[in-house]
């Protein structure tokens, strides 16, 4: 990396990072939450149970949460198209052969450790952003779960509008809860490697790639920036001619 000269980059908009924290602290509280709800402790205390309303809690924090987290989420799919660059869908989806082979070299530099190699990107490399599109759909998938478990026993009118999903599992609320705890797991894996490759990325290639999610900003190669630019401008003129 010596020798380099780097720009400075704005890269992540202040909608894309508040959504980054709120749905960071949001599935933090869920699966916290969720394991109490699955797994609930034996608590020895002489306060009368209806006193203590200690489950009560959990479950209202977990169903805040769930709001917070579906209403997010659906901000950040509306951001998906009127974001910059940076934000848009086209970085989480598959769409052509240039994507799989940057995929390709990035899980062998990320998961295989592949020596004296590197892959700079401005935004989000093609691995990561697959991986967001993989959890975007597993937040869909708990979404639907959790809200068809929730529509039995609400009133409000959106929780019941899931009424429906208990019957793709054979009415069995049961499997509903099941599935539900267990894609759980996905996130609180997904966020254990998450942050090992964000420290990982910060560490090998000093670009910033920590604080750019609390400013937006990223130090950027000067050749990789304009490879960007003109992958951009390549982009444009296909879009033109179609």
């Amino acid at each position: 990396m010596k020798g380099r000269t780097l720009r400075r980059v704005f890269v992540w908009e202040l909608p894309v990072r508040i959504f980054h924290w709120l749905n960071a602290l949001a599935i933090v509280v869920l699966c916290v939450t969720g394991y109490l709800i699955g797994n609930p402790p034996a608590l020895m205390s002489n306060v009368e149970a209806s006193n203590r309303y200690l489950f009560g809690i959990i479950r209202f924090l977990h169903l805040a949460a769930a709001y917070i987290f579906i209403f997010n989420f659906i901000f950040r799919i509306y951001w998906g198209f009127v974001g910059n660059k940076y934000a848009q869908w086209r970085n989480f989806i598959p769409t052509n052969r240039t994507y799989f082979k940057e995929l390709w070299k990035v899980f062998r530099i990320d998961i295989l450790l592949k020596p004296r190699t590197e892959h700079l990107s401005v935004g989000h490399n093609a691995l990561a952003g697959f991986m967001y599109f993989f959890i975007f759909l597993a937040s869909a998938f708990m979404v639907l779960t959790g809200f068809g478990l929730f529509a039995g026993m609400s009133t409000w009118w959106l929780p019941k509008l899931f009424a429906w999903v208990p019957s793709l599992f054979g009415d069995s609320e049961f499997s509903v809860r099941n599935w539900h705890h267990s894609v759980m797991w996905l996130f609180v894996v997904f966020t254990i490697i998450h942050v090992y490759l964000v420290m990982f990325h910060d560490y090998v290639e000093g670009r910033g790639e920590l604080s750019s999610m609390g400013g937006g900003w990223k130090f950027i190669e000067e050749e990789v920036f304009e490879a960007d630019q003109q992958a951009e401008k390549e982009a444009e003129k296909v879009k033109t001619r179609a």
